[in-house]
């Protein structure tokens, strides 16, 4: 039998809230403890993780490329640090078929997870996106999982139909708004729209989506009040942080080597400081 946190249920609880106050849900994804320590004192309501994140800092490609035991091993050490309610990104649910899906929630939870995003991308140089069909029975089959060890598990639904930039402009919103309702059927608490920054094409996801609304932002994003006056709930930095710590890796290392020079790293957070952040 599956183990679970005895907070498990009420912080779950506690996240679902987080969705349904009159303001929008900010998250700034981590990938291990010291970011889920940084994003915790910077005044997040929640952690969020990034698979690319996970993926990248475990020396994997993101995309379905890693392993379930290290991605829930991963998210088992971020929820070890924080009280903090903890949604982990799953990718398309680390298995190749519902009942594995299942299994993943199963791991996720007993690792302290109370949300998770699960997408409907596919990264097998096939169809761009997963038959609505066979995620939504991917959907149904985690909500079963969660509800089986009574835990309101946040099951947030991803759909790439704007990132991936699939079909014809113009039938983008209703393949999204067909996706969406499909999902919410089986079982989703929320949907996850990646890839738009139209408000307008926003405010028609917000009214055609029975769910609270995630959306991934970044620079040229409208700001977090204009998406609240919008309607939309949840935002997502993904994976733009850890991108943006890899380009000052890269920016660093070839100032060092090309100039002999240090002055991109001057911004940098004080040794002591990240230290005593760690020492708790």
């Amino acid at each position: 039998m599956t183990a679970i946190p005895p907070a498990a249920v009420q912080t779950a609880k506690t996240f679902h809230a987080l969705h349904a106050v009159d303001d929008v849900l900010c998250l700034a994804n981590a990938w291990d403890v010291a970011t889920t320590r940084l994003v915790e004192s910077a005044g997040a309501a929640a952690i969020a993780t990034t698979s690319a994140g996970v993926a990248w800092s475990l020396g994997a490609a993101d995309g379905d490329r890693l392993d379930r035991a290290a991605a829930v091993d991963r998210i088992r050490e971020i929820a070890a640090v924080t009280d903090l309610p903890v949604t982990a990104d799953i990718e398309s649910g680390f298995a190749a078929d519902p009942e594995g899906v299942g299994e993943t929630i199963r791991q996720a939870i007993a690792a302290g997870a109370v949300g998770v995003n699960i997408e409907d991308a596919t990264h097998d140089g096939q169809a761009p996106l997963r038959d609505p069909a066979d995620q939504a029975a991917r959907i149904a089959a985690a909500r079963a999982a969660a509800d089986a060890l009574g835990v309101p598990l946040y099951l947030n639904a991803r759909t790439d139909v704007y990132l991936a930039a699939v079909g014809p402009e113009s039938g983008r919103l209703a393949e999204t708004l067909d996706r969406a309702a499909g999902f919410r059927a089986a079982g989703a608490d929320g949907v996850f729209v990646p890839g738009v920054s139209d408000p307008e094409v926003i405010r028609a996801l917000v009214e055609g989506i029975d769910a609270p609304l995630n959306i991934l932002v970044g620079p040229g994003s409208p700001s977090v009040s204009a998406l609240r006056d919008l309607g939309v709930a949840r935002v997502s930095l993904g994976s733009t942080i850890v991108r943006a710590a890899y380009a000052l890796v890269r920016r660093g290392a070839r100032e060092l080597f090309d100039a002999g020079t240090y002055t991109s790293l001057r911004d940098e957070i004080p040794y002591g400081e990240v230290n005593a952040l760690l020492s708790r």
